[in-house]
């Protein structure tokens, strides 16, 4: 990305406080003795760095008798403080409203955007333009620049600082965070440095991130996967995916934007996909599982009436749910034996067919996974694009920490 395009960050200081901070930012509210130990650090050297973080507006004291505690590291247990007296103890948070950052997500059939806090919290309202026949990046970059602009006006409104930066989330590869080799949800061709369009456009620095990894790195600092040294992310949908974190961070592979869980086997008696694979992960794709339920009816049927018929528990959509909950959780449970991640998130468009049939998914996960080993802790999230729009913000947010 070049130099004027880069997020930039909050403040200036030695690795030692970006540490501090992107801590308080992840664990808080967390008590100064028990960041202390968890960075190694002395409670002079803690001390002297927080006291000018606070100085800075970055971080802010919370008394004791809020009662509000981060969740910590695993396998991390502060030790007990013998030493009670002199001032109250106090916990340390960002200051959510001294940044204000715009997440928009890309994605075959629209662009939308919300504006969040330095905690990750939307503060604005959804925004959302379509995208019809023209998908060029030049359509998506103007989109880019209005729903910015009405996320601005938004922020302002509120009494909210102007957004710092923008962060953009597209289904495909991206390079140095700003240029797009493959999208393929948007068929564009060669490659495109969207961050510099989106950064022209705006005025603001942009990034832009796979959506996958938004995903993951949104739930490792502000949901689920806080504290877990491996944490997975699993989408369905019109493609599936998948993304792995150690210790917040995504493992960076150059491939891994290609797709490559799509064809894993989960059922060798499976549907035949495009690419001739028997059973592989495609079956749980929107297209394949429209094709598989028009097989069931015996009449061309689309995804939605499929859809349609699962939540209203139609016994023959009932059956492809249970199908296909079975096949996801052999996939769970694949990522769980070789990736070894203490939680998986799954999400996509189509992962409400997970809630309708959770316990055909719990049996696949079994099915494929030693009786003595722990159970495979997952979590179900609601779709809703706005969450990937705030995941693309939550990228920019531990950038602009450092």
């Amino acid at each position: 990305m070049a130099e004027s395009n880069a997020i930039p960050q909050w403040f200036s200081g030695s690795e030692h406080t970006h540490r501090v901070a992107a801590a308080v930012a992840q664990y808080g509210p967390i008590a100064r003795t028990t960041l202390a130990q968890m960075l190694g650090l002395s409670q002079g050297a803690l001390s002297r760095i927080t006291s000018d973080l606070i100085y800075a507006g970055v971080i802010e004291e919370l008394p004791s008798a809020a009662g509000v505690t981060g969740k910590l590291p695993e396998r991390f247990t502060p030790k007990e403080n013998s030493d009670r007296r002199g001032r109250p103890q106090t916990s340390l948070v960002l200051c959510s409203n001294a940044r204000t950052f715009v997440g928009v997500k890309v994605h075959g059939t629209s662009i939308v955007s919300a504006a969040v806090n330095a905690h990750g919290e939307v503060v604005s309202n959804r925004h959302e333009a379509p995208i019809g026949e023209d998908q060029s990046p030049e359509y998506v970059t103007g989109a880019i620049a209005r729903l910015t602009a009405a996320c601005t006006d938004d922020v302002v409104s509120a009494g909210l600082p102007s957004p710092t930066a923008v962060g953009v989330a597209v289904g495909g590869h991206v390079v140095n965070d700003s240029v797009v080799t493959f999208a393929p949800f948007l068929h564009w061709d060669g490659e495109t440095d969207f961050g510099a369009m989106v950064g022209k456009a705006t005025g603001l620095p942009c990034g832009v991130f796979n959506d996958i990894d938004s995903l993951l790195v949104d739930a490792s600092w502000f949901g689920p996967g806080v504290g877990l040294d491996m944490f997975a992310v699993v989408t369905i949908g019109i493609g599936v995916g998948y993304s792995l974190a150690v210790h917040g961070e995504p493992v960076s592979y150059p491939d891994k934007s290609y797709g490559l869980v799509g064809h894993v086997l989960v059922d060798p008696e499976g549907p035949r996909c495009t690419s001739g694979h028997i059973g592989c992960s495609q079956c749980l794709t929107d297209d394949s599982i429209a094709e598989q339920y028009s097989a069931i009816v015996g009449r061309p049927v689309t995804f939605e009436d499929f859809a349609r018929d699962a939540r209203a528990h139609v016994p023959q959509a009932s059956q492809l749910v249970h199908r296909t909950c079975f096949r996801l959780g052999a996939l769970v449970s694949m990522v769980a034996n070789i990736a070894m991640p203490g939680h998986v998130m799954i999400a996509g468009e189509s992962a409400f067919l997970a809630k309708l049939g959770t316990d055909s998914l719990r049996d696949g996960i079994r099915h494929y996974r030693h009786s003595q080993a722990a159970p495979v802790k997952f979590t179900i999230v609601n779709h809703d694009w706005q969450l990937w729009a705030k995941a693309a913000a939550s990228r920019v947010i531990v950038k602009h920490i450092g």
